[in-house]
């Protein structure tokens, strides 16, 4: 099992700053590129560029919040809630409804 994290290409967990614009000011953000691959499929996923996608989840998280503590770190638990939301619908549509398993 260790092998699947032991093994991943090194870049992956590489960090990568990128500059874009929140609410008219610019600001840098560092995530792994892992995460931004991520970000960009969800991106992608809603129709937007990775940047638009930040601004728009920045906009609901204080709307909803009032404030963000930690942004980069927010991006990160929401790709894993991405990921896992991906993972529990595979397996919803893995199940087939009526047949029994033998």
């Amino acid at each position: 099992m260790c092998e699947l994290y032991v093994k991943a290409d090194p870049i992956l967990y590489e960090s990568r700053a990128r500059s874009l614009r929140i609410r008219g000011v610019v600001t840098t953000l560092r995530l792994e590129n892992q995460f931004w691959d991520i970000l960009r499929e969800i991106a992608e996923v809603d129709g937007m560029t990775t940047n638009q996608l930040i601004g728009k989840l920045y906009d609901e998280v204080m709307d909803y919040r009032g404030e963000v503590v930690n942004f980069a770190s927010f991006l990160r638990v929401s790709c894993t809630r991405f990921l896992a939301q991906r993972r529990d619908r595979v397996a919803e549509l893995s199940l087939v409804p009526g047949r029994a398993v033998s």
